[in-house]
């Protein structure tokens, strides 16, 4: 089983990183969003994390796979257990 870090905010810094790179301020991704700037505020500092139906529209927002926005590496097989 693969291990995470306690204190990593790789979900947060990759949305921070998507969002500077469109130069976009977070008020203007809350609106497209349609959400809060706080809520993209505290999902860029690590203090919360979208859920599975607002990481899909932030993925798509920016053009990227899920995989991608959550860090998670492709190069190995994962099997669900049974």
């Amino acid at each position: 089983m693969k291990e995470y870090k306690k204190n990593t905010n790789t979900i947060g810094e990759n949305i921070r990183n998507l969002r500077v790179q469109k130069e976009m301020k977070q008020t203007t991704l809350a609106l497209e969003l349609n959400i809060g700037r706080q809520s993209v505020s505290a999902y860029e500092r690590g203090v919360t994390l979208p859920d599975i139906y607002l990481l899909i529209r932030i993925a798509d927002f920016f053009d990227v796979t899920l995989d991608e926005l959550t860090g998670r590496s492709s190069k190995s097989p994962h099997k669900v257990r049974r």
